[in-house]
């Protein structure tokens, strides 16, 4: 009883699996797909249609997005192959949107190709160039190689279809210098053949016949019929042009009974099979060829008439140039030898400007180097003077007093980077920063001045800005704070927004757009062409009620000119100001060391530390000495170069601040040979940095690090904390 039981069991199991299988088989996808398939072959292009469309309505109805891709993807090539090129394009675009979710596949990229294809067929070429752009990157990365000859084929077909003959020539030429293989067949045909109508198109038929039939032997082994028939076209074309009527007839007669083949095959495809129809496009096909026939002869003798015409007017016209070229010859003479005059009195003015240019250059370099040093016993004096807690009368002129000095060491600072900047001495950075950080810390620094003239300041940053980018955050900080700061200077009781905005991301570069709007006093029509020069504030009353170099805009512009940018004004007066910028960016995947966060000063680690300072200006001895005395450290003054190699070879300090600018040897003498005995003392340059300076170069004598007069206290302090 137990045995016929299981046997009624098995049985059943057998019996339900058998009609799972016929379920499975009758309705899935590879079911319609292999019955598309089969009518292909046949040439009943309706009913793969049919079939395919099933194969997409089930998968779409089972959420097998995979498959709905690779359906949809089918879809569109039965429809490129019947010449439906809208309906493929849909198809194609389906099949990419539905494959975006998935892993990276050659469908994904054979979709863009074929797409490329389509566009190509409507004549759209941006759109077709795109598609393959993006084919090309995914065949790139799942390193299939055999489709690079296919893509720069029909990258060639844009240049040449767009008039960049040269660029489309060279693109074919490639191609074509590839030895002969099954893969490369039909690419290397109609590379050929695509040459060939260069030449064609620029009169040098013997030329293109030449590539012409080189693609029709080629076409002899890959039996192309559509490229075939092409070919035979240009066959008959060239020898038209060249007035050999035989041949011209005998391809043009090839070409129309290979047309009307195909034609016959496509008819299939759409299911165009009636007799009567056919018969009638055959007898239009005669009537065509005899009109073109008809029509030929007529321009023959059209062309004879025009020759004897164009060669009498040819006579003629040489016999009236060879008249005017003596002429002409006399006055190119006397032409040649005025302008060589006049070349001659303009490269002596450029010379002059250069110099002049060069002069000036060199005079405000040096006067704002010179003013560096005693600026920087002013802010120093202020500094201590503060520290040493002054009466409550004295503060104000204390407070002044820095104000002041500040204010003269911003003025120098902004000649100076002008300088640098009109001498091509600017240095661009290419380091690693998070935009979002700097951004945030830019907002941060003046929210007291949007305080103070009760401004709502916000921030508007997009979220699709990459976290880490590749740039110059020093002068892009520069132009940020520059820009903010005067729209919160300018505007009272009203707003400032900054927008930052991803304009494009592509091949790891990015296009940042930046906007810097305010509501304030605006700037007067007349004003803004001007108000970027340098000096220009727009009125003398608005100098003297705002105060400020009129520097600030010309560093700007200056900088995002180098940057690789363009900065827009737009104002309105009494209605406010914006002011806009795109800049690029390399993307990078990592944080540099400059993005951690910087450790807090700790003073205690600095008292009973030994300290060499070398520096000849009295004044600036006594503060250094007094500043790093206030911190517990124990401080020794030598004054010249020679004395502190000696005193650094016979003693032992924890770090050595070295004055840039001695008596005798210079700082970055006495630097790299103090480093010929001593490797590992930390020296740290002072300097007021000229025009020919930079940290960079100093740094290569051995300098450990730099400050720069006149310094400001709390970053004098942790350069030393950074390296004692």
């Amino acid at each position: 009883m137990k045995f016929y039981i299981l046997f009624f069991i098995l049985v059943s199991c057998l019996t339900f699996s058998q009609k799972n299988n016929t379920i499975e088989e009758v309705d899935s996808v590879s079911y319609y797909s292999n019955l598309a398939n089969s009518n292909v072959s046949e040439n009943k292009y309706r009913n793969a249609l049919y079939y395919t469309q099933k194969a997409i309505n089930y998968s779409k109805a089972n959420q097998k997005t995979e498959a709905h891709s690779n359906q949809n993807f089918r879809l569109g090539k039965l429809y490129f192959e019947v010449k439906k090129y809208d309906d493929a394009i849909k198809a194609f675009n389906k099949s990419i949107s539905l494959s975006n979710v998935l892993q990276p596949s050659s469908e994904s990229a054979y979709s863009y190709y074929h797409l490329g294809l389509c566009y190509l067929k409507k004549k759209d070429f941006s759109k077709a160039k795109i598609s393959f752009d993006k084919a090309q990157l995914l065949f790139d990365n799942l390193k299939i190689t055999n489709t690079v000859d296919l893509i720069n084929l029909q990258r060639g077909i844009i240049n040449k279809s767009t008039g960049n003959l040269d660029l489309a020539a060279s693109i074919f030429n490639t191609i074509v210098a590839k030895p002969d293989s099954p893969a490369i067949l039909d690419t290397k045909a109609s590379a050929l053949y695509q040459v060939g109508t260069i030449e064609m198109a620029q009169n040098r038929n013997n030329l293109a016949l030449n590539y012409f039939e080189k693609a029709l032997d080629l076409n002899a082994k890959n039996k192309n019929l559509e490229q075939k028939a092409t070919i035979l076209l240009a066959l008959s074309t060239v020898y038209e042009k060249m007035l050999d009527k035989n041949n011209a007839y005998t391809y043009l007669k090839q070409y129309t009974n290979l047309k009307e083949s195909i034609s016959l095959l496509d008819n299939e495809k759409l299911g165009i099979d009636d007799y009567e129809k056919f018969k009638e496009s055959e007898r239009l096909a005669e009537v065509a060829r005899t009109n073109k026939e008809n029509i030929q002869k007529e321009k023959t003798n059209k062309f004879s008439k025009l020759i004897s015409i164009l060669a009498i007017a040819l006579i003629s016209i040489l016999s009236l140039l060879s008249l005017s070229l003596y002429k002409n010859n006399i006055i190119r003479t006397r032409s040649n030898l005025l302008l060589k005059g006049k070349n001659k009195e303009l490269i002596l003015a450029k010379e002059k400007a250069e110099k002049a240019s060069n002069a000036r250059s060199e005079f405000l370099s040096t006067v704002s180097h010179e003013l560096r040093t005693p600026l920087n016993a002013i802010n120093g004096i202020a500094h201590l003077l503060l520290e040493e807690r002054p009466k409550k009368s004295q503060m104000h002129y204390l407070e002044s007093l820095q104000f002041s000095g500040n204010y003269l060491t911003n003025f120098i600072n902004d000649i100076l980077e002008i300088n640098k900047i009109d001498s091509n001495k600017a240095q661009i950075e290419n380091t690693t920063f998070n935009l979002k950080v700097l951004l945030e810390k830019t907002q941060s620094s003046l929210k007291e001045l949007a305080l103070e003239n009760n401004n709502n300041f916000s921030f508007k940053i997009d979220s699709g800005i990459p976290d880490y980018l590749i740039g110059d955050p020093t002068k892009l900080s520069q132009i940020l704070m520059n820009l903010i700061n005067n729209a919160l200077k300018f505007t009272h009781d009203g707003y400032v927004m900054v927008t930052a905005n991803l304009v494009s991301l592509e091949d790891k570069k990015a296009r940042i757009f930046f906007e810097v709007k305010d509501n304030g006093i605006g700037i007067p029509e007349d004003k803004l062409e001007t108000v970027f020069d340098s000096f220009s504030q727009g009125s003398v009353d608005i100098n003297r009620k705002y105060g400020g170099t009129g520097l600030g805009l010309t560093i700007v512009k200056k900088l995002v000119s180098i940057l690789g940018g363009e900065i827009q004004l737009e104002s309105i007066v009494k209605e406010g100001s914006t002011f806009t910028f795109e800049l690029p960016f390399k993307v990078s995947e990592k944080p540099s060391k400059a993005d951690r966060k910087p450790k807090k000063i700790n003073d205690t680690n600095l008292i009973d530390k030994k300290i060499l300072v070398v520096e000849d200006n009295k004044i600036n001895q006594m503060i250094s000495k007094k500043m790093l005395e206030n911190k517990g450290i124990h401080c020794e003054i030598i004054d010249n170069g020679e004395d502190a190699i000696e005193v650094v070879k016979n003693h032992k300090f924890d770090m050595i601040l070295m004055d840039v600018h001695l008596p005798g040897i210079n700082g970055t003498v006495a630097t790299k040979k103090i480093r010929e005995f001593d490797k590992t003392t930390p020296i740290i340059a002072l300097t007021a940095i000229s025009l020919n300076e930079n940290r960079k170069m100093l740094l290569s004598y051995g300098m450990n690090d730099v400050v720069t007069k006149p310094f400001i206290p709390e970053d004098f302090y942790a350069t030393i904390s950074k390296h004692i």
